[in-house]
């Protein structure tokens, strides 16, 4: 088993900067997939970026070049850093570890961007 617990949500204008991390029980680099997703209210859970097993990374178009996502080995957490920030951005951010058949997921943070 794995708890993953998220941090770093909140409300912030349009333009802004939040940095939300997924801190880990045990360690879980090189064991799983790590990925942060987001739900809207009314729209289905969407991806927005992860780090595979090898350390490839990828993000969803919407946030290229605005979200990076990093992994700290030595504190098994894995970051988010989003800036420029949208209204549309706007969900519940859930952290999550896969390998097949293990899928583990946090219990999510809330992030509001609003002017």
């Amino acid at each position: 088993q794995v708890q993953l617990v998220e941090s770093g949500g909140g409300l912030v204008q349009p333009g802004g900067s939040l940095r939300l991390s997924c801190a880990a029980s045990r360690n879980i680099f090189g064991i799983y997939h790590m990925g942060w997703f987001r739900q809207a209210p009314g729209k289905q859970r969407e991806l927005v970026a992860r780090i595979g097993l090898f350390g490839n990374i990828d993000y969803a178009d919407s946030v290229k070049g605005r979200f990076t996502i990093s992994r700290d080995n030595a504190r098994n957490t894995v970051d988010l850093q989003m800036n420029s920030l949208k209204p549309e951005d706007s969900a519940v951010y859930y952290c999550n570890a896969y390998l097949a058949p293990d899928d583990y997921w946090g219990q999510g943070t809330q992030v509001t961007v609003s002017s």
